[in-house]
């Protein structure tokens, strides 16, 4: 079983609940090793808002230099028109839903935001 990997799949447009949740928990359980393996999923609203954001942007970088794996949803980013900025940040955009459910199906804790 793959107890030490976490998948945070965050879908919300409410910056409060991503700088004070998502974001935060993210990068602390990474960058304080609380988990061993971290992907962080940008999904639908998330990405728009994330395109338009420099402080949420900041915090991205954060994640990427802490070793936190940041993929996107290429559907959702496509549809929002931001796939090649959110690629510009380093972050991974690719379709998610076999990714999502082959981590559902391997009993990875996925925490959805």
């Amino acid at each position: 079983m793959n107890s030490e990997k976490l998948v945070i799949v965050w879908t919300s447009n409410d910056k409060d609940v991503a700088m004070n949740m998502a974001l935060l928990y993210a990068y602390n359980a990474k960058s304080r090793g609380w988990w061993d393996e971290l992907t962080f999923v940008v999904w639908g609203p998330s990405a728009k808002l994330l395109s338009e954001d420099s402080d949420l942007q900041e915090q991205i970088s954060m994640m990427l230099e802490a070793g936190v794996d940041v993929l996107a949803c290429k559907t959702c980013a496509d549809r929002y028109g931001v796939s090649e900025k959110l690629e510009g940040m380093g972050i991974k955009v690719i379709k998610m839903g076999v990714p999502l459910t082959d981590y559902l199906k391997a009993g990875i804790k996925v925490l959805t935001i």
